[in-house]
């Protein structure tokens, strides 16, 4: 396999890099994250000029990448730029849209690919400890469509959302993979309410509460009853969205700390020269690299069979979650008590790795 990103992609990662470094240091990312909104409507109108959305799509749908590849050289950007706007909803709804949604909501794609629209997935419920199949929130028919009623939890962006999709259960007990269905709601829609808050790792999400909220057969996204898969699939890109910023705020983190063991000096020499030090560092880096590599596995495995692919995520989500941790852990302990200060940027990129965990 051929580990070297195109010219292209290499470009791409080079353009989102110098836009951030230039137009998101940390104060500004602080200022966006503790916003109304969560978010800075300049830096992502910015990125979306740049194609930072369109390459997470393919050309068919108005993109101009949409490979698994172009999802991770973007998201890994998004991570060494710390960036909190809302990329992932537009990819995880995007392509759910792109998989199963008919020519009219497909028409939606053009106002995620120009950023015109924010969307975010409402699918985590109360008692649901992550598994992908519990969903409570009741879809019931009526002869003009559904209605739908229950609650979301921990919807990103959800104040500043315009479309959401929505996952119910249209048949079948609470965990049963058969009997979900998708919806596309708008945000306006009647008896559709939203409790807002701050993340700890910046930015902002809501509760959902649905209250009677008449939907028409055309919300639906999808066959009734059939949404797990559309679901399983679409939260996969999201997945490998996640573990590719990891990988970006991890290289960020171990070029914080590198500097730091280089110029923080103790008995008159850098820390850096302690061997104990050296030893972790080594640690550090190897591990990080193992890390990079479960994402090219996963990244390589979006267009297999529905088992490699999930096997690979999984696997990539796992190291993902271990390595993120160990990467925060040491760099705040080879820092001291410095790095656990609000002040050096290094106490957030931790925290979001933990976060991503």
């Amino acid at each position: 396999m051929n580990f070297e990103h195109t010219e292209d992609r290499r470009m791409l990662a080079d353009t989102l890099d110098r836009y951030l470094a230039e137009q998101y240091p940390i104060d500004a990312r602080h200022a966006a994250a503790a916003s109304p909104i969560g978010y800075s409507e300049s830096v992502w109108n910015g990125l979306a000029e740049l194609g930072a959305i369109g390459a997470l799509f393919p050309e068919s749908v108005g993109g101009f990448g949409g490979d698994a590849f172009d999802v991770t050289v973007v998201f890994e950007s998004l991570g060494k730029g710390l960036v909190i706007e809302p990329f992932l909803g537009a990819l995880v709804v995007g392509r759910a849209i792109l998989s199963a949604g008919m020519e009219s909501q497909k028409s939606l794609l053009g106002n995620l690919l120009d950023g015109s629209t924010v969307a975010s997935l409402a699918h985590d419920e109360a008692d649901g400890h992550y598994e992908l199949s519990h969903v409570t929130l009741k879809a019931t028919r009526q002869s003009e469509g559904y209605v739908l009623d229950g609650h979301k939890g921990v919807v990103i962006h959800a104040e500043r959302a315009g479309q959401f999709l929505v996952s119910a259960r249209t048949s079948g007990a609470a965990d049963d993979e058969a009997g979900i269905s998708l919806f596309l709601v708008p945000s306006d829609a009647v008896g559709l309410s939203r409790q807002g808050y701050g993340r700890v790792d910046g930015g902002r999400a809501a509760e959902l509460t649905f209250k009677q909220v008449q939907l028409p057969a055309s919300a639906m996204l999808g066959a009734e009853g059939q949404g797990f898969a559309v679901l399983e699939q679409a939260v996969a890109w999201g997945l490998l969205a996640l573990c590719a910023e990891a990988v970006g705020v991890m290289d960020v983190a171990k070029q914080m700390t590198l500097e730091y063991l280089r110029t923080r000096k103790q008995f008159g020499v850098p820390i850096g020269s302690f061997q104990a030090l050296q030893h972790r560092m080594a640690d550090v880096l190897l591990e990080i690299e193992q890390a990079r590599s479960a994402v090219i596995n996963a990244a390589a495995a979006m267009q297999a069979d529905r088992i490699t692919r999930e096997r690979a995520i999984s696997a990539a989500k796992f190291s993902i979650g271990r390595i993120g941790t160990l990467v925060a852990e040491e760099s705040i302990q080879m820092h001291g008590g410095i790095g656990m200060t609000w002040e050096l940027p290094l106490s957030h990129y931790a925290k979001r790795l933990v976060m991503i965990d």
